[in-house]
């Protein structure tokens, strides 16, 4: 085969498989992928073309896969929709059998003519449904047209007209509470829901609470989770379910009293250390556990028991990892990623992991022990939210990925991508593009398993909210992979099924009944936020983004997307006071993210006139919107207008604001500052007060009033406003 017809194979194959071989960048010009990254993309999705002979086995079993031959073991489909089977799988005249979920059963017999796709009748009943042809049986799932939605979750509360909802964006790891042991827990997180609900917060936005690396306690982001299925296990209030007492005699246990309280006085978190002592502190807690409870079947222990069966296969891997893991980074040689350590410890299945996990039955029972505390602990605090008059209550974040070292990628490996990163394509932003360290479900694998893997995860992120935030919910459309050890230049985006993504999404969002909002920023493919808000999936708008008609003023609260949450600023961008005073930009030039000028002018100072200007428009918007007084000139650097763009973001028909705590705080800091590792310290700032004192502080109490005054009557007027000026009968 010459090069001219390698190529285009290649080319054809990676676009069959759903790799975009052509993009368009930030300033509109059309790349090509190069033939080799396309080759190793493609040998990574279990797709090979080093030869003419491979190529061609490869394009054959793809074309089995997709020809509609054979019939995938699970089908999506929308309620009172008709539902197309493929033609090339059914014999006309063929009988079929569905058994819904409900124990009901349908019976029919297709007719289609020859060629045309077989037709089954609408089924009116949500679900995951079977159906049986001939010998063969598929999962029908079968969704409500959309997702269960902020209104409903306040229809099912009360049977009022729905008002305004407003929430609080916190970062857990950030909260406060004394006796945490340096780190904001699960107990802070309930006191805050409470809290913020007696103001009159209706839902709490929570940074991830997916599961890390107990034996790496330096790693600590948690967007780069090792599952996204278990819990943050550092989160644990080791006094929720043994009490003070027990927790204080676990402290003592390891002289660990003072190095406890010092840990909790610190403004940044210590993450070893902290979490090697609250380690050692669950320790003793479980050891005595086994001791008094299990011992007995006490009650505790009988619902640890029935927490670990329901918890099945997913759970135990997960427990196992963690323990084979610390066991391979204690050797001589530490040996941290799963790929490099002995093969037959690289599969979760084989005889080895097996006689490993009853070799080290209490080490994994340990781990199975804290995520019976994790989730006892988290959803109380969904509990305490839901009772104290939260319509929604907890919003848990999905990260986009899993670290590929991680239990998650260990545990379903023939789900997950292998070898590649997820990132980002070079932007005005970013240069050299972004590659994350993630990695995610294979589309392939996910059609062919029946999205399995998809369905546990969602469930996972689901268990123990009223919500979902889906972090870069754009990747359920396309994503951006990297080849590992790759420039992220040189990588490719791969579709994914969107359409069965986005009908689970819905099925599993009414099941849960919880709401769902995607993480929709960035550049966005045209119609993709119109198909997020046919399925009932609200966006996020932030200030700093809803810029005016010109693209140099801003917005008018009226203005905004009424299917959208509304926000001044999320943990990857600048506060208000941060934005107010240009800290971003010097934060930027410190890490070296500033680009030098053609020009030669100093680009710090280029940007801050730049934001000077910018600072201008918001505050007349702010006076235009009518939360700022008019005449009056900007304030000064030093006193930025927290409480104007809290109340102008209040205003927007939005059917849900979240303002995040550090706004609420007027902090100059944001919590993460993308592209930087040590540089800026990400994901460890801590609250100045504890949870109480935070409450009990005028500053703060005041501003929760003014918000939810300002959220009740803006928001209000502005749907007023919106629904008079688009109204066909208008005077």
């Amino acid at each position: 085969m010459n090069a001219t017809r390698r190529s285009e194979s290649i080319n054809s194959l990676a676009a069959r498989a759903g790799f975009e071989v052509e993009w368009q960048d930030a300033h509109h010009l059309i790349q090509q992928v190069p033939e080799s990254t396309l080759s190793v993309l493609l040998e990574r999705m279990g797709l090979p073309c080093g030869s003419a002979v491979q190529i061609r086995q490869s394009a054959a079993a793809l074309e089995a896969e997709l020809s509609g031959r054979k019939l995938p073991p699970l089908m999506t489909a929308e309620c009172e929709r008709g539902i197309a089977l493929p033609a090339a799988a059914i014999r006309s005249g063929s009988h079929y059998r569905i058994e819904l979920e409900s124990g009901s059963q349908i019976d029919g017999r297709f007719t289609a003519p020859k060629g045309e796709a077989a037709l089954l009748s609408p089924i009116d009943e949500p679900g995951y449904h079977t159906l049986f042809i001939n010998d063969h049986r598929i999962t029908l799932a079968v969704a409500p047209s959309r997702c269960y939605t902020a209104a409903d979750a306040w229809r099912a509360m009360q049977n009022t007209p729905v008002p305004p909802l407003w929430g609080i964006a916190a970062q857990l790891y950030g909260l406060r509470r004394t006796g945490d042991g340096g780190i904001g827990d699960y107990s802070a997180l309930a006191q805050l829901a409470v809290e913020s609900a007696k103001r009159g917060a209706h839902a709490l936005a929570v940074s991830p609470t997916h599961a890390m690396f107990s034996a790496e306690p330096e790693r600590f982001s948690p967007y780069s989770p090792s599952s996204r299925l278990w819990l943050n296990v550092t989160h644990i209030d080791p006094a929720a379910v043994f009490g003070a007492e027990a927790a204080r005699a676990a402290i003592d246990a390891h002289q660990g009293a003072e190095t406890w309280s010092q840990l909790e006085r610190l403004t940044l978190i210590d993450w070893p250390q902290a979490v090697r002592l609250k380690l050692k502190v669950l320790r003793t807690l479980f050891e005595q556990f086994c001791i008094h409870d299990r011992a007995q079947d006490a009650p505790r222990a009988l619902e640890f028991n029935a927490f670990c069966v329901q918890g099945g296969r997913s759970l135990e891997d997960h427990a196992r990892f963690e323990a084979l893991q610390a066991v391979q980074l204690a050797q001589a040689e530490p040996n941290g990623h799963w790929r490099t350590w002995p093969e037959a410890l690289r599969d979760p299945r084989s005889a080895e992991v097996e006689a490993f996990a009853n070799a080290h039955r209490h080490e994994v029972e340990f781990h199975l022990f804290l995520q019976w505390l994790a989730a006892k602990g988290l959803s109380h605090a969904q509990h305490a939210a839901r009772d104290a008059g939260m319509a929604v209550g907890l919003i848990a974040d999905l990260a986009v990925g899993c670290d590929s070292a991680g239990s998650h990628a260990w545990s379903y490996r023939d789900d997950m991508l292998q070898g590649v990163s997820v990132g980002a394509p070079p932007d005005l932003f970013n240069q050299a593009g972004q590659a994350w360290g993630l990695t995610t479900f294979s589309p392939r694998a996910m059609r062919n398993q029946g999205f399995v893997a998809f369905i546990d995860m969602l469930r996972a992120a689901f268990a123990h909210a009223g919500g979902i935030r889906i972090d870069h919910i754009l990747g359920l459309r396309r994503l951006w992979l990297v080849p590992e050890g790759e420039s992220a230049r040189n990588g490719a985006y791969l579709r994914y099924p969107l359409e069965d993504m986005l009908r689970l999404i819905a099925l599993e969002s009414w099941r849960h009944r919880s709401i769902v909002i995607g993480e929709d920023l960035g550049t966005v493919p045209p119609g993709f936020r119109e198909r997020l808000d046919e399925h009932g999936i609200a966006g996020i708008r932030v200030l700093w983004f809803e810029n005016g008609a010109s693209g140099k003023d801003f917005k008018m609260p009226r203005d905004w997307d009424r299917n959208a949450v509304a926000t001044t600023t999320t943990h990857d961008l600048p506060t208000v006071t941060g934005w107010w005073r240009g800290a971003d930009i010097v934060w930027r030039n410190q890490i070296g993210q500033t680009l030098p000028r053609a020009d030669g002018r100093d680009p710090v100072e280029v940007a801050l006139a730049e934001r000077a200007n910018e600072r201008a428009a918001l505050w007349d918007a702010f006076q235009w919107a009518g939360v700022a007084a008019h005449g009056v000139p900007p304030p000064p650097i030093d006193s930025a207008p927290v409480d104007e763009a809290l109340a102008f973001v209040a205003a927007t028909p939005s059917p849900l604001v979240t303002y995040p705590l550090e706004d609420l705080l007027a902090l100059e800091d944001q919590p993460n500052l993308p592209g930087s590792i040590d540089e800026h310290p990400n994901w460890r700032r801590r609250l100045a007060l504890p949870i109480d004192e935070l409450f009990a502080e005028p500053a703060f109490s005041d501003r929760l009033l003014a918000v939810e005054r300002a959220r009740s009557v803006g928001a209000t007027a502005a749907s007023a406003s919106t629904t008079a000026s688009s109204g066909p009968d208008t005077p």
